[in-house]
Protein backbone atom coordinates (compact mmCIF):
# COMPACT_ATOMS: atom_id res chain seq x y z
CA UNK A 1 0.00 0.00 0.00
CA UNK A 2 1.59 3.27 -0.87
CA UNK A 3 2.59 5.53 1.70
CA UNK A 4 0.57 8.66 2.10
CA UNK A 5 1.91 12.21 3.69
CA UNK A 6 0.35 14.06 6.22
CA UNK A 7 -1.96 16.49 4.51
CA UNK A 8 -2.14 19.45 7.27
CA UNK A 9 -0.37 21.39 3.83
CA UNK A 10 -4.15 20.86 2.13
CA UNK A 11 -4.80 24.48 0.64
CA UNK A 12 -8.47 24.25 2.12
CA UNK A 13 -6.77 23.92 5.42
CA UNK A 14 -6.70 27.88 7.48
CA UNK A 15 -4.41 27.77 10.16
CA UNK A 16 -5.64 28.37 13.74
CA UNK A 17 -3.09 28.72 16.25
CA UNK A 18 -2.92 25.79 18.46
CA UNK A 19 -4.66 22.52 17.93
CA UNK A 20 -6.02 21.02 14.93
CA UNK A 21 -6.12 23.16 11.39
CA UNK A 22 -9.76 24.41 10.50
CA UNK A 23 -10.90 22.28 7.19
CA UNK A 24 -13.66 23.05 5.10
CA UNK A 25 -15.58 19.80 4.69
CA UNK A 26 -18.50 20.92 2.71
CA UNK A 27 -17.29 18.63 -0.59
CA UNK A 28 -15.70 15.41 1.70
CA UNK A 29 -19.19 15.77 3.46
CA UNK A 30 -20.70 15.68 -0.35
CA UNK A 31 -18.61 13.19 -1.72
CA UNK A 32 -19.25 10.76 1.25
CA UNK A 33 -22.59 11.04 0.43
CA UNK A 34 -22.48 10.40 -3.23
CA UNK A 35 -20.25 7.41 -2.24
CA UNK A 36 -22.80 5.94 -0.02
CA UNK A 37 -25.46 6.20 -2.39
CA UNK A 38 -22.95 3.96 -4.86
CA UNK A 39 -23.69 0.26 -4.17
CA UNK A 40 -19.94 -0.73 -5.11
CA UNK A 41 -18.83 2.50 -3.26
CA UNK A 42 -18.17 0.77 0.50
CA UNK A 43 -14.28 0.26 -0.10
CA UNK A 44 -13.91 3.66 -1.85
CA UNK A 45 -15.93 5.55 0.81
CA UNK A 46 -13.80 3.74 3.61
CA UNK A 47 -10.17 4.86 1.37
CA UNK A 48 -11.67 8.41 1.10
CA UNK A 49 -12.97 8.84 4.33
CA UNK A 50 -9.62 7.53 6.04
CA UNK A 51 -7.76 10.25 3.37
CA UNK A 52 -9.53 13.25 4.16
CA UNK A 53 -9.43 12.58 8.06
CA UNK A 54 -5.63 13.06 7.76
CA UNK A 55 -5.88 16.63 7.34
CA UNK A 56 -8.19 16.71 10.66
CA UNK A 57 -5.60 14.64 12.81
CA UNK A 58 -2.90 13.63 10.96
CA UNK A 59 -1.79 9.71 11.19
CA UNK A 60 0.40 6.87 10.17
CA UNK A 61 -1.98 4.57 10.40
CA UNK A 62 -5.55 4.69 10.32
CA UNK A 63 -6.97 1.48 10.77
CA UNK A 64 -11.38 0.45 10.38
CA UNK A 65 -12.28 -2.30 12.98
CA UNK A 66 -15.95 -4.20 12.90
CA UNK A 67 -17.32 -6.57 15.07
CA UNK A 68 -17.55 -10.07 14.49
CA UNK A 69 -21.15 -11.28 15.92
CA UNK A 70 -21.25 -13.84 18.43
CA UNK A 71 -17.50 -12.95 19.93
CA UNK A 72 -16.64 -9.85 20.86
CA UNK A 73 -13.94 -9.77 18.24
CA UNK A 74 -12.22 -6.86 15.77
CA UNK A 75 -11.02 -7.38 12.48
CA UNK A 76 -9.97 -5.00 10.24
CA UNK A 77 -12.13 -3.93 7.04
CA UNK A 78 -9.89 -1.04 5.94
CA UNK A 79 -6.58 0.56 6.56
CA UNK A 80 -4.60 3.86 5.23
CA UNK A 81 -1.25 5.58 5.81
CA UNK A 82 3.07 4.19 5.16
CA UNK A 83 2.26 1.91 7.58
CA UNK A 84 -0.80 -0.13 6.46
CA UNK A 85 0.24 -3.35 5.06
CA UNK A 86 -0.97 -7.13 4.55
CA UNK A 87 -0.01 -7.29 8.23
CA UNK A 88 -2.57 -4.90 9.30
CA UNK A 89 -5.05 -6.16 7.80
CA UNK A 90 -5.21 -9.87 8.99
CA UNK A 91 -4.91 -8.17 12.57
CA UNK A 92 -7.72 -8.98 14.78
CA UNK A 93 -8.50 -7.52 18.33
CA UNK A 94 -10.51 -9.03 21.14
CA UNK A 95 -12.61 -6.79 22.95
CA UNK A 96 -11.71 -8.89 26.28
CA UNK A 97 -8.37 -7.97 26.17
CA UNK A 98 -8.75 -4.30 24.87
CA UNK A 99 -10.98 -2.58 27.70
CA UNK A 100 -10.14 0.73 27.12
CA UNK A 101 -11.32 0.06 23.45
CA UNK A 102 -14.67 -1.76 24.56
CA UNK A 103 -15.23 1.26 26.85
CA UNK A 104 -14.55 3.99 24.17
CA UNK A 105 -17.26 1.64 21.78
CA UNK A 106 -20.14 1.30 25.08
CA UNK A 107 -19.73 5.27 25.42
CA UNK A 108 -19.60 6.24 22.18
CA UNK A 109 -17.01 8.58 22.97
CA UNK A 110 -13.27 8.77 21.21
CA UNK A 111 -10.45 8.98 23.82
CA UNK A 112 -6.78 9.46 22.98
CA UNK A 113 -4.41 7.27 24.58
CA UNK A 114 -1.45 8.41 26.85
CA UNK A 115 1.91 7.05 27.35
CA UNK A 116 0.25 5.90 31.12
CA UNK A 117 -1.97 3.34 28.90
CA UNK A 118 0.61 2.12 26.40
CA UNK A 119 2.74 0.97 29.84
CA UNK A 120 0.39 0.19 32.48
CA UNK A 121 -2.76 0.26 30.38
CA UNK A 122 -4.28 -2.06 28.00
CA UNK A 123 -1.00 -1.86 25.97
CA UNK A 124 -1.08 -0.88 22.03
CA UNK A 125 -3.91 -2.24 19.77
CA UNK A 126 -0.87 -3.29 17.67
CA UNK A 127 1.16 -5.18 19.62
CA UNK A 128 2.92 -7.90 18.24
CA UNK A 129 2.62 -6.48 14.70
CA UNK A 130 4.39 -2.89 15.01
CA UNK A 131 6.36 -1.63 17.26
CA UNK A 132 5.63 1.60 18.12
CA UNK A 133 7.47 3.97 20.75
CA UNK A 134 5.53 3.71 24.17
CA UNK A 135 4.92 7.38 23.83
CA UNK A 136 3.46 7.61 20.61
CA UNK A 137 0.09 9.48 19.63
CA UNK A 138 -2.96 7.06 19.36
CA UNK A 139 -6.85 7.31 19.57
CA UNK A 140 -9.77 5.29 19.71
CA UNK A 141 -12.88 6.75 17.89
CA UNK A 142 -16.01 4.74 17.98
CA UNK A 143 -18.42 4.04 15.07
CA UNK A 144 -21.86 4.78 15.61
CA UNK A 145 -24.61 4.91 13.45
CA UNK A 146 -28.22 5.56 15.42
CA UNK A 147 -28.22 2.87 18.07
CA UNK A 148 -26.21 0.45 15.85
CA UNK A 149 -22.11 0.29 17.11
CA UNK A 150 -20.46 -0.68 13.69
CA UNK A 151 -17.45 -1.11 15.25
CA UNK A 152 -14.50 1.54 15.83
CA UNK A 153 -11.33 3.19 14.20
CA UNK A 154 -8.01 4.01 15.06
CA UNK A 155 -5.49 6.82 14.46
CA UNK A 156 -1.83 5.86 15.21
CA UNK A 157 1.60 8.08 14.61
CA UNK A 158 5.09 7.33 15.75
CA UNK A 159 5.38 10.98 16.68
CA UNK A 160 5.71 10.48 20.68
CA UNK A 161 2.99 13.03 21.84
CA UNK A 162 -0.74 12.57 22.97
CA UNK A 163 -3.44 13.79 20.38
CA UNK A 164 -5.30 17.15 21.59
CA UNK A 165 -8.84 17.07 22.58
CA UNK A 166 -9.75 19.17 20.35
CA UNK A 167 -8.69 16.75 17.98
CA UNK A 168 -9.98 14.33 19.52
CA UNK A 169 -13.59 15.85 19.60
CA UNK A 170 -13.30 16.93 15.55
CA UNK A 171 -12.53 13.18 14.55
CA UNK A 172 -15.14 11.47 16.98
CA UNK A 173 -17.46 13.97 15.20
CA UNK A 174 -16.41 12.89 11.99
CA UNK A 175 -16.26 9.17 13.14
CA UNK A 176 -19.82 9.66 13.42
CA UNK A 177 -20.29 11.11 9.97
CA UNK A 178 -18.13 8.43 8.06
CA UNK A 179 -20.30 5.85 10.20
CA UNK A 180 -23.52 6.62 9.29
CA UNK A 181 -22.23 6.92 5.60
CA UNK A 182 -20.83 3.33 5.89
CA UNK A 183 -23.52 2.18 7.76
CA UNK A 184 -26.24 3.72 4.54
CA UNK A 185 -23.61 1.77 1.99
CA UNK A 186 -24.09 -1.24 3.86
CA UNK A 187 -27.79 -1.04 4.10
CA UNK A 188 -28.17 0.00 0.02
CA UNK A 189 -26.17 -3.44 -0.27
CA UNK A 190 -27.81 -5.25 1.76
CA UNK A 191 -30.95 -4.18 -0.12
CA UNK A 192 -30.05 -4.47 -3.49
CA UNK A 193 -28.97 -8.49 -2.70
CA UNK A 194 -32.47 -8.42 -1.57
CA UNK A 195 -33.81 -7.32 -4.33
CA UNK A 196 -31.79 -9.49 -6.58
CA UNK A 197 -33.11 -12.46 -4.56
CA UNK A 198 -36.36 -10.87 -5.58
CA UNK A 199 -35.81 -10.74 -8.78
CA UNK A 200 -34.42 -14.76 -8.64
CA UNK A 201 -38.12 -15.28 -7.08
CA UNK A 202 -40.12 -13.31 -9.76
CA UNK A 203 -38.16 -15.00 -12.55
CA UNK A 204 -39.25 -18.76 -11.04
CA UNK A 205 -42.43 -17.85 -9.90
CA UNK A 206 -43.44 -16.49 -14.13
CA UNK A 207 -41.41 -19.40 -15.22
CA UNK A 208 -44.30 -21.30 -13.25
CA UNK A 209 -46.97 -18.69 -14.16
CA UNK A 210 -45.99 -18.97 -17.89
CA UNK A 211 -45.75 -22.62 -17.70
CA UNK A 212 -49.80 -23.02 -16.99
CA UNK A 213 -50.69 -21.07 -20.17
CA UNK A 214 -48.22 -22.82 -22.26
CA UNK A 215 -49.56 -26.67 -21.16
CA UNK A 216 -53.07 -25.14 -21.85
CA UNK A 217 -51.87 -24.09 -25.61
CA UNK A 218 -50.29 -27.44 -26.09
CA UNK A 219 -52.96 -29.07 -24.93
CA UNK A 220 -54.99 -31.89 -26.29
CA UNK A 221 -58.24 -31.28 -24.45
CA UNK A 222 -60.43 -29.18 -26.14
CA UNK A 223 -61.92 -27.86 -22.40
CA UNK A 224 -58.46 -26.83 -21.30
CA UNK A 225 -57.82 -24.90 -24.39
CA UNK A 226 -61.57 -23.08 -23.81
CA UNK A 227 -60.42 -22.15 -20.56
CA UNK A 228 -57.29 -20.99 -21.69
CA UNK A 229 -59.01 -18.69 -24.47
CA UNK A 230 -61.48 -17.24 -21.85
CA UNK A 231 -58.96 -16.70 -18.98
CA UNK A 232 -56.89 -14.62 -22.45
CA UNK A 233 -60.04 -12.88 -23.71
CA UNK A 234 -60.82 -11.16 -20.00
CA UNK A 235 -57.06 -10.62 -18.52
CA UNK A 236 -57.30 -7.89 -20.65
CA UNK A 237 -59.85 -6.01 -18.75
CA UNK A 238 -60.97 -5.29 -15.09
CA UNK A 239 -63.81 -7.68 -14.93
CA UNK A 240 -64.20 -10.11 -11.72
CA UNK A 241 -63.42 -13.56 -12.60
CA UNK A 242 -65.04 -16.28 -11.07
CA UNK A 243 -62.96 -19.56 -10.74
CA UNK A 244 -64.42 -22.86 -9.87
CA UNK A 245 -63.46 -26.35 -10.33
CA UNK A 246 -62.38 -29.32 -8.13
CA UNK A 247 -59.53 -29.26 -5.19
CA UNK A 248 -56.30 -29.51 -6.95
CA UNK A 249 -57.17 -28.99 -10.91
CA UNK A 250 -54.66 -25.48 -11.05
CA UNK A 251 -57.31 -22.91 -9.75
CA UNK A 252 -54.48 -20.48 -8.50
CA UNK A 253 -52.34 -21.11 -11.70
CA UNK A 254 -55.00 -20.43 -13.64
CA UNK A 255 -55.91 -16.89 -11.89
CA UNK A 256 -51.72 -16.02 -11.52
CA UNK A 257 -51.70 -16.25 -15.01
CA UNK A 258 -54.79 -14.54 -15.56
CA UNK A 259 -52.82 -11.74 -13.49
CA UNK A 260 -49.74 -12.24 -16.24
CA UNK A 261 -51.69 -11.04 -19.01
CA UNK A 262 -53.25 -8.81 -17.35
CA UNK A 263 -52.33 -4.52 -17.59
CA UNK A 264 -51.80 -5.21 -13.67
CA UNK A 265 -48.95 -7.39 -14.24
CA UNK A 266 -46.29 -4.81 -13.02
CA UNK A 267 -48.69 -4.37 -9.86
CA UNK A 268 -48.55 -6.85 -6.65
CA UNK A 269 -50.72 -10.06 -6.94
CA UNK A 270 -51.67 -11.16 -3.72
CA UNK A 271 -53.56 -14.09 -2.45
CA UNK A 272 -55.45 -14.99 0.70
CA UNK A 273 -57.30 -18.32 1.41
CA UNK A 274 -60.76 -17.52 3.36
CA UNK A 275 -61.28 -21.39 4.40
CA UNK A 276 -56.92 -21.07 6.08
CA UNK A 277 -57.79 -17.95 8.25
CA UNK A 278 -60.20 -18.35 11.20
CA UNK A 279 -63.21 -16.26 11.02
CA UNK A 280 -62.72 -13.52 13.96
CA UNK A 281 -59.42 -12.76 11.60
CA UNK A 282 -60.32 -12.81 8.40
CA UNK A 283 -61.74 -9.08 8.41
CA UNK A 284 -58.45 -7.95 10.05
CA UNK A 285 -56.37 -9.95 6.88
CA UNK A 286 -58.82 -8.48 4.38
CA UNK A 287 -59.09 -5.16 5.38
CA UNK A 288 -56.59 -4.21 8.22
CA UNK A 289 -56.63 -2.73 11.42
CA UNK A 290 -56.05 0.11 13.23
CA UNK A 291 -53.93 0.12 16.99
CA UNK A 292 -56.03 -0.90 19.43
CA UNK A 293 -58.43 -2.51 17.64
CA UNK A 294 -58.45 -5.88 19.61
CA UNK A 295 -56.37 -7.41 22.06
CA UNK A 296 -52.96 -7.79 20.70
CA UNK A 297 -53.28 -5.05 17.47
CA UNK A 298 -50.30 -3.27 19.10
CA UNK A 299 -49.39 -1.63 15.33
CA UNK A 300 -51.52 -0.21 12.48
CA UNK A 301 -51.65 -3.25 10.11
CA UNK A 302 -52.29 -3.00 6.46
CA UNK A 303 -54.73 -5.53 5.24
CA UNK A 304 -54.83 -7.63 1.75
CA UNK A 305 -56.89 -4.88 -0.25
CA UNK A 306 -54.39 -2.39 1.07
CA UNK A 307 -51.48 -4.77 -0.01
CA UNK A 308 -52.66 -5.24 -3.35
CA UNK A 309 -54.01 -1.82 -4.47
CA UNK A 310 -52.83 -1.75 -8.35
CA UNK A 311 -52.17 -5.02 -8.45
CA UNK A 312 -54.55 -8.28 -8.84
CA UNK A 313 -56.09 -9.98 -4.98
CA UNK A 314 -56.50 -14.08 -5.34
CA UNK A 315 -59.74 -14.68 -2.75
CA UNK A 316 -59.24 -18.24 -2.73
CA UNK A 317 -61.92 -20.47 -1.49
CA UNK A 318 -64.68 -17.37 -1.53
CA UNK A 319 -67.57 -20.22 -0.76
CA UNK A 320 -65.97 -20.50 2.50
CA UNK A 321 -66.07 -16.86 3.78
CA UNK A 322 -68.40 -15.70 6.46
CA UNK A 323 -71.71 -14.20 5.37
CA UNK A 324 -71.08 -10.99 7.16
CA UNK A 325 -68.05 -10.52 5.71
CA UNK A 326 -69.53 -11.10 2.19
CA UNK A 327 -71.59 -7.67 2.77
CA UNK A 328 -68.46 -6.35 3.19
CA UNK A 329 -66.62 -7.41 0.12
CA UNK A 330 -69.63 -6.28 -1.57
CA UNK A 331 -69.03 -2.94 -0.55
CA UNK A 332 -65.69 -3.06 -2.12
CA UNK A 333 -66.83 -4.67 -5.42
CA UNK A 334 -68.94 -2.44 -5.98
CA UNK A 335 -67.42 1.26 -4.26
CA UNK A 336 -63.63 0.31 -4.17
CA UNK A 337 -63.59 1.61 -0.39
CA UNK A 338 -64.09 -0.20 3.01
CA UNK A 339 -62.72 0.69 6.67
CA UNK A 340 -60.05 -0.75 8.37
CA UNK A 341 -61.15 -2.88 11.83
CA UNK A 342 -61.72 0.01 14.45
CA UNK A 343 -60.91 2.57 12.37
CA UNK A 344 -63.73 5.10 10.81
CA UNK A 345 -61.47 6.30 8.03
CA UNK A 346 -62.64 5.16 4.66
CA UNK A 347 -60.07 3.57 2.19
CA UNK A 348 -59.57 4.09 -1.57
CA UNK A 349 -58.62 1.29 -3.26
CA UNK A 350 -57.84 -0.20 -6.84
CA UNK A 351 -58.10 -4.39 -7.00
CA UNK A 352 -58.75 -6.54 -9.32
CA UNK A 353 -60.60 -9.23 -7.59
CA UNK A 354 -60.46 -13.26 -8.74
CA UNK A 355 -62.18 -15.46 -6.67
CA UNK A 356 -61.69 -19.35 -6.65
CA UNK A 357 -63.89 -22.09 -5.24
CA UNK A 358 -64.42 -25.86 -5.03
CA UNK A 359 -68.28 -25.52 -3.56
CA UNK A 360 -71.04 -25.43 -5.33
CA UNK A 361 -71.93 -21.69 -4.54
CA UNK A 362 -75.83 -22.50 -6.02
CA UNK A 363 -75.91 -24.69 -3.43
CA UNK A 364 -74.29 -22.77 -0.85
CA UNK A 365 -77.16 -19.64 -1.99
CA UNK A 366 -80.42 -22.35 -1.52
CA UNK A 367 -78.93 -23.31 2.10
CA UNK A 368 -78.19 -19.40 2.91
CA UNK A 369 -74.43 -19.75 3.30
CA UNK A 370 -73.43 -17.12 0.18
CA UNK A 371 -74.74 -14.53 -0.83
CA UNK A 372 -76.68 -14.33 -4.23
CA UNK A 373 -75.92 -10.39 -4.92
CA UNK A 374 -72.07 -11.07 -4.32
CA UNK A 375 -72.81 -14.15 -6.39
CA UNK A 376 -73.70 -12.31 -8.95
CA UNK A 377 -71.12 -9.67 -8.71
CA UNK A 378 -68.08 -12.32 -8.37
CA UNK A 379 -69.74 -15.06 -11.58
CA UNK A 380 -69.94 -11.73 -14.56
CA UNK A 381 -67.34 -14.11 -15.84
CA UNK A 382 -66.93 -18.01 -14.70
CA UNK A 383 -64.38 -19.72 -15.67
CA UNK A 384 -64.35 -23.58 -14.52
CA UNK A 385 -61.39 -26.09 -14.63
CA UNK A 386 -61.88 -29.44 -15.95
CA UNK A 387 -60.62 -32.08 -13.15
CA UNK A 388 -57.10 -34.54 -14.26
CA UNK A 389 -59.05 -37.23 -15.14
CA UNK A 390 -61.22 -35.62 -18.26
CA UNK A 391 -58.24 -34.44 -19.92
CA UNK A 392 -56.09 -37.46 -19.10
CA UNK A 393 -54.09 -36.70 -22.85
CA UNK A 394 -52.17 -34.03 -21.58
CA UNK A 395 -50.68 -36.17 -18.55
CA UNK A 396 -47.22 -36.20 -20.53
CA UNK A 397 -47.37 -32.48 -20.84
CA UNK A 398 -47.93 -32.45 -17.13
CA UNK A 399 -45.41 -34.41 -16.14
CA UNK A 400 -43.01 -32.39 -18.22
CA UNK A 401 -43.86 -29.04 -16.89
CA UNK A 402 -44.20 -30.42 -13.35
CA UNK A 403 -40.69 -32.69 -13.48
CA UNK A 404 -39.36 -29.21 -14.24
CA UNK A 405 -40.56 -26.99 -11.65
CA UNK A 406 -39.82 -29.53 -8.95
CA UNK A 407 -36.36 -29.73 -10.52
CA UNK A 408 -35.58 -25.97 -9.47
CA UNK A 409 -36.30 -27.11 -6.11
CA UNK A 410 -35.15 -30.20 -5.31
CA UNK A 411 -32.34 -30.27 -8.01
CA UNK A 412 -33.39 -33.30 -9.08
CA UNK A 413 -32.94 -32.32 -13.31
CA UNK A 414 -33.40 -34.57 -15.95
CA UNK A 415 -36.32 -37.05 -14.97
CA UNK A 416 -38.79 -37.95 -17.16
CA UNK A 417 -41.57 -40.49 -16.99
CA UNK A 418 -41.56 -43.64 -19.19
CA UNK A 419 -44.25 -44.85 -21.43
CA UNK A 420 -45.10 -47.75 -18.51
CA UNK A 421 -45.30 -44.65 -16.16
CA UNK A 422 -48.22 -42.97 -18.08
CA UNK A 423 -49.59 -45.85 -18.91
CA UNK A 424 -50.14 -46.25 -15.14
CA UNK A 425 -51.00 -42.78 -14.64
CA UNK A 426 -53.38 -43.10 -16.77
CA UNK A 427 -55.33 -45.82 -15.22
CA UNK A 428 -56.01 -43.60 -12.20
CA UNK A 429 -59.11 -41.62 -11.37
CA UNK A 430 -57.12 -38.14 -9.69
CA UNK A 431 -59.33 -37.34 -7.07
CA UNK A 432 -56.66 -35.21 -6.14
CA UNK A 433 -56.44 -33.75 -9.53
CA UNK A 434 -52.68 -31.98 -10.50
CA UNK A 435 -52.09 -31.18 -7.32
CA UNK A 436 -51.81 -35.05 -6.46
CA UNK A 437 -50.15 -35.74 -9.39
CA UNK A 438 -47.24 -33.04 -8.36
CA UNK A 439 -46.66 -34.69 -5.45
CA UNK A 440 -46.56 -38.43 -6.77
CA UNK A 441 -43.77 -37.18 -9.32
CA UNK A 442 -41.88 -35.58 -6.75
CA UNK A 443 -42.01 -38.60 -4.02
CA UNK A 444 -40.85 -40.81 -7.54
CA UNK A 445 -37.85 -38.46 -8.09
CA UNK A 446 -36.96 -38.70 -4.75
CA UNK A 447 -37.24 -42.72 -4.46
CA UNK A 448 -35.51 -42.93 -8.21
CA UNK A 449 -32.07 -43.59 -8.48
CA UNK A 450 -32.22 -43.05 -12.21
CA UNK A 451 -33.76 -39.91 -13.90
CA UNK A 452 -36.37 -42.86 -15.54
CA UNK A 453 -39.40 -42.77 -13.54
CA UNK A 454 -41.33 -46.11 -14.10
CA UNK A 455 -44.85 -47.15 -12.34
CA UNK A 456 -43.09 -49.08 -9.61
CA UNK A 457 -42.05 -45.73 -8.23
CA UNK A 458 -45.86 -44.69 -8.04
CA UNK A 459 -47.30 -44.79 -4.74
CA UNK A 460 -50.61 -44.27 -5.59
CA UNK A 461 -53.10 -44.73 -2.67
CA UNK A 462 -56.11 -45.89 -4.69
CA UNK A 463 -56.46 -48.88 -7.16
CA UNK A 464 -56.24 -47.81 -10.38
CA UNK A 465 -58.82 -49.88 -11.90
CA UNK A 466 -58.49 -53.38 -10.48
CA UNK A 467 -61.43 -54.47 -8.44
CA UNK A 468 -60.51 -55.09 -4.75
CA UNK A 469 -62.96 -58.60 -4.03
CA UNK A 470 -65.86 -58.00 -1.32
CA UNK A 471 -65.69 -59.45 2.51
CA UNK A 472 -67.65 -63.09 3.04
CA UNK A 473 -71.03 -61.50 4.02
CA UNK A 474 -71.89 -61.10 7.40
CA UNK A 475 -73.89 -63.50 9.49
CA UNK A 476 -76.96 -61.48 10.98
CA UNK A 477 -75.92 -61.54 14.82
CA UNK A 478 -72.43 -60.03 13.07
CA UNK A 479 -69.25 -61.27 15.23
CA UNK A 480 -67.44 -58.46 17.15
CA UNK A 481 -63.96 -58.38 16.20
CA UNK A 482 -61.22 -55.79 16.44
CA UNK A 483 -59.62 -53.87 13.60
CA UNK A 484 -56.45 -55.78 13.13
CA UNK A 485 -58.45 -58.80 13.09
CA UNK A 486 -60.38 -56.98 10.24
CA UNK A 487 -57.00 -56.02 8.71
CA UNK A 488 -55.78 -59.45 8.76
CA UNK A 489 -59.10 -60.97 6.76
CA UNK A 490 -59.18 -58.22 4.41
CA UNK A 491 -55.36 -58.96 3.52
CA UNK A 492 -55.63 -63.03 3.35
CA UNK A 493 -58.68 -62.43 1.16
CA UNK A 494 -56.62 -60.02 -1.25
CA UNK A 495 -53.61 -62.17 -1.15
CA UNK A 496 -55.91 -65.37 -2.30
CA UNK A 497 -57.61 -63.00 -5.11
CA UNK A 498 -54.03 -62.01 -6.29
CA UNK A 499 -52.85 -65.59 -6.04
CA UNK A 500 -50.03 -64.40 -3.24
CA UNK A 501 -48.38 -61.95 -5.63
CA UNK A 502 -47.53 -59.04 -3.87
CA UNK A 503 -45.45 -56.95 -6.39
CA UNK A 504 -46.47 -55.89 -9.89
CA UNK A 505 -49.85 -55.10 -12.11
CA UNK A 506 -52.58 -57.13 -10.47
CA UNK A 507 -50.48 -57.65 -7.15
CA UNK A 508 -52.10 -57.45 -3.78
CA UNK A 509 -50.12 -53.92 -2.71
CA UNK A 510 -51.48 -52.65 -6.09
CA UNK A 511 -55.36 -53.92 -5.32
CA UNK A 512 -54.66 -51.91 -1.41
CA UNK A 513 -53.03 -48.90 -3.13
CA UNK A 514 -50.46 -49.34 -1.01
CA UNK A 515 -46.41 -49.66 -1.07
CA UNK A 516 -45.29 -53.25 -1.46
CA UNK A 517 -43.16 -52.55 1.72
CA UNK A 518 -45.57 -50.81 3.47
CA UNK A 519 -48.04 -54.45 2.49
CA UNK A 520 -44.85 -56.42 3.77
CA UNK A 521 -44.50 -54.34 6.82
CA UNK A 522 -48.38 -54.46 7.95
CA UNK A 523 -48.46 -58.47 7.22
CA UNK A 524 -45.75 -59.14 9.42
CA UNK A 525 -47.43 -57.04 12.24
CA UNK A 526 -50.52 -59.25 11.92
CA UNK A 527 -48.70 -62.28 11.58
CA UNK A 528 -49.55 -62.85 8.13
CA UNK A 529 -47.52 -65.46 6.11
CA UNK A 530 -46.81 -65.25 2.40
CA UNK A 531 -48.76 -67.38 -0.14
CA UNK A 532 -46.31 -69.62 -1.47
Amino acid sequence: MAPQKALTDDPRAKPAGEGPPIIDLTQDLKDLVALAGREDGIDDLLRRGLDWLARIAPYDLATVFRVREGDGTLWVQAARGPLADERILRHELSLATFPTVREAMETRRARAFTEHDHVAGDGDPFDGVLDRPPGHACMVVPLCAGTEVLGAMTLDRSRCETYSRQAVDLVEVYGQILALALDNAEKRVRLGRIRARDRQRTQLLEAEISAGPHIVTQSKSAAMREVFWRAAQVAATATPVLILGETGTGKERLARAIHAMSPRREGPFVKLNCAAIPAALLESELFGHQKGAFTGADRDRAGRFQLANGGTLLLDEIGEMPLDLQAKLLRVLQEGTFEPVGSDHTVKVDVRILAATHVDLTRAMAERRFREDLYYRLSVFPVTMPPLRERLGDLPALCRALLEEQAQRTGRSGCHVTAAGIEALCAYPWPGNVRELANILERATILSPVPALGPELFEITQPPGAPIPPLAPAAKTAELITLDDLARRHIRAVLDHAGGRIYGAGGAAEILGIHPSTLQSRMKKLGIPRIA
